[in-house]
């Protein structure tokens, strides 16, 4: 019988926040994979309330070949109101299953696990999407979380440095937060502003908010990258002024995205230019005539990715807690 371990909080940071260029490196190779049909990524699961309509828990299963070879679950709360008592905003876990037996294997804490991914996907998309690099550039972040901060993290692990950082949260104490963090775990030229029409004037956009529904509707520029991780910010009029690229088409155009909004509004895919893992492929390229968007519906492949990284990293430094006798049978009689 396989054995069946716990990776807690602590440990599961612990690996990643020393490991993020491997991490980085993964995700690159899990779009690939899923890119390459070995992967099966079925739709997310959302579990929404009638009287939290801000909130919700998703479902994602998925299974991931190649060196993987794990099947399993991501099941992740996202309850914005948690961040009024200073609590974060999204707790998960993941279940990971062996995919000779179909037996579970491990369960993981999987809030920094699914930080990380979403991360360092937004981070390998500007390395990849801005092959000019970021010298003299201001990458502006909208939202002050934990997924912004960690997408910072993996901006500067990924070597997308600019010459300085501009924040805007319409919950100042959050913006001063991510300065505080860029400047002293970083060392980065970073300041607050309270005008959103400021930082989306910087050369590189970041959305990490809580957004329910569009309500920017700027035209940006050629040249600009907007990495529109939180989806829902962006009106369609906006998102068909640029090109689009996708971590998964069929994906993104689901749950009333900004994408899949312009594919409601014109009835047509057209606007998708392809996706990050056709990019790095070299199957599609970017004239830098208009300006880029790349969103990330999130896919649970990458969450497989990571979260087998992570416990083959716990189970080799031996922070992975066994659980005896876990599974009730052992034999079939």
């Amino acid at each position: 019988m396989p054995e069946f371990h716990v990776v807690a909080g602590e440990t599961v940071r612990e690996v990643l926040s020393g490991k993020r260029s491997e991490v980085l490196d993964i995700v690159r190779e899990a779009y690939r994979t899923h890119e390459a049909g070995r992967s099966v990524n079925p739709d997310s699961y959302f579990l929404r309330f009638p009287e939290k309509p801000d909130s919700r828990i998703i479902a994602l299963p998925a299974y991931l070949g190649d060196d993987v070879q794990l099947a399993g679950i991501k099941w992740i709360a996202s309850f914005p109101r948690n961040t009024e008592s200073g609590r974060p905003r999204a707790s998960a876990v993941l279940v990971l299953n062996d995919y000779e037996t179909g037996y579970p294997i491990a369960c993981l804490e999987a809030a920094n696990i699914s930080a990380a991914r979403t991360a360092a996907s937004a981070a390998l998309a500007a390395r990849t999407l801005r092959p000019t690099g970021f010298d003299g550039t201001r990458i502006a972040v909208v939202g002050g979380g934990v997924i912004a901060r960690n997408i910072c993290d993996y901006l500067e692990a990924a070597g997308c440095a600019p010459e300085s950082y501009v924040v805007h949260d319409l919950h100042k104490e959050s913006g001063d937060a991510l300065v505080g963090h860029l400047r002293g775990a970083h060392g980065r030229t970073a300041s607050f502003t309270p005008d959103l029409a400021d930082a989306l004037e910087a050369e590189t956009v970041v959305f990490a908010t809580t957004a329910l529904e569009p309500y920017v509707s700027t035209q940006f520029k050629p040249g600009q990258l907007v990495l529109n991780v939180s989806l829902r910010d962006l009106t369609p009029e906006t998102v068909l002024a640029a090109d689009n690229i996708l971590d998964d088409v069929d994906h993104c155009l689901k749950a009333n995205t900004s994408p899949h909004l312009a594919e409601q509004l014109t009835g047509s895919r057209d606007f998708v230019t392809g996706t990050l893992a056709g990019v790095l492929n070299g199957e599609v390229t970017l004239t830098g005539e208009r300006p880029v968007i790349f969103s990330p519906f999130g896919l649970g492949v990458l969450d497989l990715a990571v979260g087998a990284y992570v416990l083959g990293q716990a189970r080799a430094e031996g922070s992975a807690i066994a659980v005896p006798n876990f599974f009730g049978e052992t034999s079939r009689w």
